[in-house]
């Protein structure tokens, strides 16, 4: 039942410190265990989110999926939150699943470049999940330039090594790894920063501990899913990987992964960039809202190389998402060198 799971909580503090004591840059976001609230750990009651989202108020709504409608809601505190509002949906039994599901993954992560977990509610009939409010929109309403600013190639990059270290985190650090399954850019939130926090674990796995597992549904989003998964219905991390070579890509050109009205072989953008980049035109793919420079064109060029090896068709050949996160470090090193200018 809803009680048992909000009452498990999760590690706590001094037990999760200890344990991942090498964790590094994967850490918590809190500096020590009295300030912290353990994920999940609050009780909610329905009049106190139906207070918060003005009774579900349609000028709240944030976001739309397939899952269910997010909400944009103020505790009684003065915290802001998101509130998704699971689909009441009675002949379909993924969303029970789907939800409970969301809960168990969330439960036991936490992570700067993670969306953090405040509680969740079923109760009457509703199904709701409260997490962090993140202010600034999502990563594909920003490349779409949607608040009239252009991202800057040097935030593009930055985004690209937040959410490396967000998927690392999920396939390394915590307690069993979980695959995200659903990395794209609508589900890569922005703080008022832009620093990126990803979002939405309605699809989550965690990691099956035999390697030859095979899922029963496919889930995932049409641009970014693994050849190999669709074919051989085997989950594994890399499935994740895959997904982050089409964002690479998307950050890079600014473009949708499939962009149905554009010609034949521009249609499936990362197709299409591989294919300039492996002719040595990769700078031909940049977004025409950028400018071009020494600095960006090699960076590009990295990024590519790096997105190549995420797209192999056999996971296998793809590298693992740390490795991914050490590569955009040095491609960020050597970026920031080339930008700065010569002379003050």
């Amino acid at each position: 039942d809803s009680q048992s799971l909000s009452s498990q909580g999760s590690t706590s503090g001094s037990t999760f410190e200890s344990r991942r004591s090498a964790r590094g840059l994967y850490g918590s976001t809190l500096r020590n265990s009295s300030e912290r609230e353990v994920p999940g750990d609050r009780k909610f009651t329905l009049p106190e989110i139906q207070k918060a989202t003005k009774n579900f108020s349609p000028n709240l709504k944030i976001g739309q999926g397939g899952s269910g409608t997010v909400y944009k809601g103020q505790l009684s505190d003065g915290t802001l939150v998101a509130v998704k509002r699971a689909k009441k949906n009675m002949y379909d039994k993924h969303m029970g699943h789907e939800f409970r599901n969301e809960i168990e993954t969330l439960r036991c992560i936490e992570h700067l470049n993670l969306v953090r977990f405040h509680g969740f509610l079923e109760f009457g009939g509703e199904q709701l999940i409260i997490v962090e409010y993140v202010p600034n929109g999502n990563l594909r309403e920003h490349l779409e330039g949607l608040n009239g600013k252009v991202l800057e190639f040097s935030v593009r990059l930055e985004i690209a090594i937040d959410v490396a270290h967000a998927i690392t985190y999920l396939h390394t650090y915590s307690d069993q790894p979980v695959i995200h399954r659903d990395i794209k850019s609508s589900n890569i939130l922005l703080a008022n920063n832009c620093r990126a926090k990803v979002a939405d674990f309605g699809f989550a796995k965690l990691a099956p501990t035999d390697a030859t597992h095979v899922s029963t549904q496919v889930k995932g989003t049409a641009g970014y899913l693994d050849p190999e998964y669709l074919r051989t219905y085997q989950l594994t991390e890399k499935s994740d990987v895959y997904s982050f070579g089409v964002l690479l890509v998307e950050l890079v050109t600014g473009r949708r992964p499939i962009e149905p009205k554009r010609a034949i072989v521009e249609r499936v953008t990362a197709k299409w960039a591989m294919e300039k980049f492996s002719k040595g035109d990769a700078i031909l793919t940049l977004d025409p809202n950028l400018e071009v420079n020494d600095a960006t064109n090699l960076a590009i060029e990295k990024m590519y190389e790096l997105a190549l090896q995420c797209l192999a068709p056999k996971k296998r050949n793809r590298p693992s998402m740390r490795r991914c996160a050490e590569i955009l470090w040095s491609i960020r090193k050597d970026y920031r060198e080339l930008a700065q200018p010569t002379s003050s």
